[in-house]
């Protein structure tokens, strides 16, 4: 296989690579915990996607880094921002005006894109680690469950409790208190996930049609159906939610990498 197209998302929590052929379509994936080393984490992704796309590293063209380390990707011919990737992610499969949530492990963004997939406004939650995935993981801790468990519980609320705060250090009190009241996990587990979607929510109302990217609702869908519920119409979940940044990177990629004038 020759010309291919690489994308690296070096997060805080994760480092993705995907690999796309001109047309855009991924061919080869891989992910793994970012750790202590994103420049090796993102070798050795790249090296596990080169094998399922069955491709030399000399069939890469051209590769674009994105995410929190990703200056550290030493092998990337460009850097951009997670903001412009994950919007060129979205906008390839979502090709009209549409408002992109992402959450990550350690930020959430709200997104606006035009019909020509031009970025219009942004929002980010910098300050605080709450509704984000290093929220979700020191909840499962408290409660002992882990993460892909605590989806599950939440699907089987049958009497959810409703959090009152942000603060992921207030929350863990707040919670500690409802297992002290003898609240079922599974109403804590739905009251945690609504108040992800509340945080949202209190960053932008969402208005027009809104699509999800990033590893925590790709492993937590209840927070898409939670924010479906609130909005009062169905959230999208992009195809390969945590994927996003990278293919995004990726389809930069086969562009050339070349800035929009709108992106940060």
């Amino acid at each position: 296989m020759s010309d291919l197209f690489c994308g690296v998302d070096a997060g805080a929590a994760a480092t993705k690579v995907v690999l796309v052929d001109p047309s855009g379509g991924v061919v080869g994936s891989s992910v793994r915990r970012s750790g202590v080393d994103f420049t090796s984490t993102a070798r050795r992704n790249l090296e596990d996607a080169l094998a399922q796309a069955g491709a030399a590293r000399d069939a890469i063209r051209r590769t674009v880094s994105t995410g929190y380390g990703r200056t550290n990707v030493d092998f990337a011919d460009e850097t951009m921002t997670e903001i412009a990737c994950h919007a060129t992610a979205v906008h390839h499969a979502f090709p009209r005006p549409v408002t992109v949530v992402d959450i990550g492990g350690q930020d959430s963004k709200v997104i606006r894109i035009d019909a020509d997939g031009r970025r219009v406004n942004f929002k980010m939650n910098r300050k605080c680690a709450a509704g984000t995935g290093a929220f979700l993981e020191e909840i499962g801790l408290r409660l002992d469950v882990e993460l892909t468990e605590l989806d599950r519980l939440a699907h089987e609320a049958s009497d959810p409790v409703s959090l009152g705060s942000f603060c992921t250090v207030f929350t863990k009190t707040e919670v500690l208190g409802l297992i002290r009241q003898g609240r079922r996990i599974e109403d804590i587990a739905h009251g945690v996930y609504d108040s992800v979607a509340k945080r949202i929510l209190e960053m932008d109302p969402l208005t027009g049609e809104v699509v999800m990217t990033g590893g925590v609702v790709e492993h937590n869908p209840m927070v898409a159906t939670l924010l479906s519920s609130r909005i009062g119409r169905q959230v999208h979940v992009l195809e390969r939610a945590q994927l996003a940044g990278a293919h995004g990177a990726a389809l930069r990629a086969i562009g050339g990498g070349a800035k929009e004038k709108t992106d940060a």
